[in-house]
């Protein structure tokens, strides 16, 4: 199996597909390539929320905002697993989680090649390529060729970490999916900790609830994601909208 997950939308994905097809025979699925534009946070989020229920597979991954640039091409091997994109630490979550699930060790290899025939299209030229050659040689034995260079000092990325304090937390938004629930990096134990019926988000006063179903339609409401973090939702509605919450911003959890 070869998964693909991009930023690109459509058509750009088909070119990397038909550039693996024609070195190997893998079955690919698409995971997504509607991934937030350019936001290497938001991708880094999703799919180590993702790829790690995947069986072995190769997972090629291109969210690239500096393309063209001399950042490097990687591939990771994590067990059975790996994962080919840029080196700008959106593979570094995912590699932990896998990491941290299968008792595996994270090795990192830059890939070596030709100069490629686009500079803003190295999924195509670059890592489409590479993903099918770790693919066709093997997961356990692509380092052995001279196109895959052992380093040791990949990119490092790590989410931020909340403040918890006796009384709440202070957070951020970590990311918002396509329903409008905004996810925050404030872990879900802060709201098990508490048994209100309320709490105060940024001052305002918001219902705590396991499922959406337990409000109305329309209200908002706090809750843990499956994720394991705080979310902030409003039941078939917006939280982004409702909360006036991006990416990024700021969040005050109090009991």
């Amino acid at each position: 199996m070869l998964t693909l997950s991009s930023d690109f939308g459509s058509p750009y994905p088909a070119a990397m597909k038909g550039v693996i097809l024609q070195r190997t025979d893998a079955r690919l699925v698409d995971v997504s390539h509607d991934l937030p534009r350019q936001d290497v946070r938001s991708a880094a989020f999703w799919l180590r929320e993702v790829l790690p229920y995947f069986p072995p597979a190769v997972h090629l991954v291109v969210v690239d905002p500096t393309v063209g640039t001399e950042r490097r091409a990687i591939a990771a091997r994590v067990g059975e697993h790996a994962l080919v994109g840029p080196d700008n630490g959106v593979l570094r979550p995912v590699a932990r989680r896998l990491a941290e699930r299968t008792d595996a060790t994270i090795e990192t290899f830059a890939i070596e090649g030709e100069e490629p025939a686009s500079s803003t299209f190295h999924g195509r030229d670059v890592f489409a390529p590479a993903a099918a050659d770790v693919h066709q040689l093997g997961v356990d034995q692509f380092d052995g060729d001279e196109r895959f260079r052992p380093i040791d000092d990949p990119v490092e990325f790590s989410f931020p970490e909340a403040e918890l304090r006796e009384d709440g937390a202070d957070g951020e938004v970590l990311a918002i999916d396509d329903f409008g629930n905004v996810i925050t990096n404030i872990p879900g134990d802060v709201l098990d900790r508490s048994s209100a019926d309320a709490i105060a988000i940024n001052d305002r006063a918001i219902g705590v609830a396991d499922t959406y179903a337990e409000l109305g339609v329309g209200d908002p409401l706090v809750t843990v994601g499956s994720h394991g973090n705080v979310e902030l939702a409003v039941r078939e509605g917006r939280g982004d909208v409702a909360f006036d919450l991006e990416i990024g911003d700021d969040v005050e959890l109090r009991q």
